[in-house]
């Protein structure tokens, strides 16, 4: 697995394979958390996450399947995208489940687009050209206007809930939050206001600074996996179980993108393989196997989700 460091967080966002820490302050912090969550001081908690519903329909069924099975625990949801409403629909017929929003402030896909929630006019500077969203984390990084990703995350938690979606959790598209401090701290105050947890890895606690103390609010993620560009499809199970060896006492998070190999999502992620339509079924695949179901048994490793971490810092939802 590779380690990678807080400047290539902060440049490539959250694709990395595996963090861990080890200090023994982090691993005191972990098992409090875990006590704190009802569990056993040395528990290995673990929640597996599958990101980007609502980008389509192929993903929505993929995730919604694994969600109602228990094969994933939490999920989040890509507000500006065109199938939020049957997001919403499919919330409103399974309630309960674990469902956060993925905020999204990029359109990466290369012919499938979309813009922000709120007026153009009032959010010009996370916009192209041609009024979309850019394709990347670096221009939104050096061009956006702070206090117009401010308004914009606002726009989405607000969407989400009138359509009926009562989140339990923030986490950020292609890490754009997690690129600047400056970013960040609008992240952070965000789900603070809407007493929403954030997806915070422990690794990210760096950009918290004098002026901007982390609080306890805020329950870092011990260690992060997810796939990233150059793994071999071919071990694509032993891939995701090699992951499990590393899980520690306290929280941990594993990143899915669920999906069909179908013709829309084929579609959707044209000429763009990384976490395109076979990879989302290849996660699918996985996920809801016997080999990893059993994996995690055998490793006492315990599925968690973000409404437990809600109702422990904000007492449930509003």
């Amino acid at each position: 697995m590779q380690e990678i460091t807080l400047k290539k967080f902060m440049k490539a966002s959250i694709l990395f394979s595996l963090l861990i820490i080890s200090s023994s302050v982090l691993a005191q912090n972990a098992t409090s958390i875990s006590e704190r969550l009802g569990y056993d001081k040395d528990a290995k908690l673990l929640i597996l996450h599958a990101d980007d519903l609502g980008v389509a329909h192929s993903v929505n069924d993929a995730s919604f399947r694994a969600l109602k099975s228990g094969a994933v625990s939490s999920a989040s949801i890509m507000v500006p995208c065109p199938w939020l409403l049957e997001v919403a629909e499919m919330s409103r017929e399974t309630p309960g489940l674990d469902l956060g929003l993925h905020l999204t402030l990029t359109a990466e896909w290369e012919q499938y687009k979309w813009d922000g929630v709120s007026p153009s006019s009032e959010i010009s500077s996370l916009l192209n050209d041609e009024g979309y969203f850019y394709d990347n984390t670096t221009v939104v990084m050096n061009e956006g206007d702070p206090e117009e990703v401010r308004r914009e995350l606002q726009a989405q938690i607000d969407l989400a809930r009138k359509v009926g979606i009562q989140p339990t959790h923030l986490d950020s598209h292609m890490g754009t939050l997690f690129t600047s401090p400056t970013l960040f701290r609008v992240y952070v105050e965000t789900g603070q206001k809407n007493r929403l947890p954030v997806f915070v890895p422990q690794q990210a606690t760096a950009l918290f600074t004098d002026d901007f103390p982390i609080t306890d609010d805020i329950i870092p993620i011990q260690t992060v996996g997810m796939a990233g560009a150059g793994n071999n499809l071919d071990q694509w199970q032993e891939f995701y179980i090699g992951m499990l060896d590393n899980i520690q006492p306290g929280i941990n998070e594993i990143i899915v993108h669920l999906g069909h190999d179908d013709d829309e999502l084929q579609a959707v992620t044209v000429n763009h393989p990384d976490f395109g339509a076979t990879w989302r079924s290849m996660d699918l695949k996985v996920v809801e196997s016997q080999a990893f179901q059993q994996a995690l048994q055998e490793r006492n490793i315990i599925l968690v989700t973000y409404r437990e971490i809600q109702e422990l810092v904000y007492g449930g939802d509003e």
